[in-house]
């Protein structure tokens, strides 16, 4: 059974700096990519972040580009994504997820491709 295990998020100031991590267990971590989304109340869930399952190929959505940071421990089995010089617009629930696809070819930015996802973390970001 995969479990998908998000750190608690928070309250930050605007430009200011947060990280999420996620754990994973249940499956070997290593061979999955793992991406994290978030959905805003009223707003359909939406892409920010991928990393392929070796960690040598990561993907951003054009709103985070150059302001967050994805990566990945697979000995730890665990994602990260570090987000700076945040915005009001990043308030979110964030959520990490991980790819059916074992050694997938292609990295997915739709959470169609994703088979599992964590609880959730609510990140609020003050002006």
């Amino acid at each position: 059974q995969v479990q998908l295990v998000e750190s608690r998020g928070g309250l930050v100031q605007a430009g200011g700096s947060l990280r999420l991590s996620c754990a994973a267990s249940g499956r070997t971590f290593s061979t999955y990519d793992m991406g994290w989304f978030r959905q805003a109340p009223g707003k359909e869930r939406e892409f920010v972040a991928v990393i392929s399952w070796s960690g040598g190929n990561t993907y951003y959505a054009d709103s985070v580009k150059g302001r967050f940071t994805i990566s990945r421990d697979n000995a730890k089995n665990t994602v990260y994504l570090q987000m700076t010089s945040l915005k009001p617009g990043d308030t979110a629930v964030y959520y990490c997820a991980q790819s059916p696809i074992r050694r997938a070819m292609i990295m997915s930015t739709s959470p169609d491709g994703y088979a599992y996802w964590g609880q959730g973390t609510q990140v609020t970001v003050s002006s």
